[in-house]
């Protein structure tokens, strides 16, 4: 179409990388205020937001004295829920069983406090993600598309070249 349009063989050529171009740009920019956000808020204060409320905790993964990977549970007394949060591993670690321990971890630590279902939300794309939550018994329940993620301005360019879908998952322990 754009050759048609144009006439033009080196415009028809150009586009496309100048489309992966614009994706690129504005996924990094998503991500890099995404985790500018995190690190400015619950990241910033782990032991404040994780450590010191009630049903809330935080989970460090070491190997040979390096940290491997990361997960919180956050408790919510209104609905008697653990929301798993910041789920983690080093890309370098992926694929040992980390993840899996570290999502059992949490689901042990909501059966010790009696919470009678863990939630959990995901934008990853990766399916080996799915299926680890899947593998540890959560269902998936739904998915909110164009999700916005905290620091999106939501702007025209952003939503044609940037879009997410959010993944929700529950694993019911027992029944109120």
């Amino acid at each position: 179409i754009c050759f048609v349009v144009t006439k033009s063989f080196l415009l028809t050529c150009c586009l496309p990388i100048f489309l992966m171009g614009m994706r690129y740009y504005f996924s990094r920019k998503v991500i890099l205020h995404y985790l500018d956000c995190a690190l400015h808020t619950d990241m910033s204060d782990i032991e404040q937001y994780y450590m010191k409320p009630p049903g809330s905790c935080f989970w460090v993964a070491v190997l040979d004295g390096n940290v491997v990977g990361i997960v919180a549970a956050r408790g919510n007394e209104e609905d008697n829920t653990v929301e798993l949060r910041r789920m983690s591993v080093d890309s370098n670690y992926r694929g040992k069983g980390i993840a899996k321990a570290l999502g059992r971890k949490v689901l042990e630590f909501a059966m010790l406090n009696n919470y009678s279902s863990v939630v959990l939300g995901t934008t990853a794309v990766k399916m080996a993600a799915h299926r680890l939550y899947e593998s540890l018994g959560f269902k998936h329940v739904g998915v909110v598309e164009h999700y916005t993620l905290p620091g999106m301005t939501r702007s025209l360019l952003e939503r044609m070249f940037f879009q997410l879908r959010y993944h929700r998952y529950r694993l019911q322990l027992r029944e109120e």
